[in-house]
């Protein structure tokens, strides 16, 4: 099994109701996102994937986010608000949907989203 990481950043602004805490302030993050792929095969040149293929697709998901208002997005709702949590979820369906159409056996296996150097979430693929 072979694992490939991306990282890429994004700055946005959400709120979060968390009734009576401090982040139901309107506020912003300048995340960092890790994506992670994983696959049993290397191509004829010896790669899982080339990182261009995973960055370009990363970079189309995060346009949807840069420099955004999250909870104005459709894609976030109250059963699915803009958490650091819920936007790594995000980020892993969208890049797997893209990935499916290009690299035929390579999986998103994780995505990290940090929103401060000591504070991140992970959504690890179920499948």
């Amino acid at each position: 099994m072979f694992e490939l990481k991306v990282v890429t950043n994004f700055a946005a602004a959400h709120q979060l109701d968390l009734t009576g805490r401090k982040c139901e302030n309107l506020h912003g993050h300048n995340w960092k996102i890790e994506v992670f792929t994983t696959g049993k095969k290397l191509d004829n040149s010896g790669v899982l994937l080339d990182f261009g293929i995973i960055k370009q697709n990363l970079k189309n998901v995060i346009n949807n986010l840069d420099h955004k208002f999250l909870n104005e997005l459709p894609l976030f709702t109250e059963k699915f608000p803009p958490s650091s949590e819920n936007i790594a979820r995000y980020i892993g369906l969208e890049i797997e949907k893209l990935l499916n159409k290009e690299a035929a056996g390579v999986k998103i296996s994780k995505v990290t989203a940090w929103e401060s150097d000591t504070s991140a979430a992970s959504w690890i693929n179920p499948v």
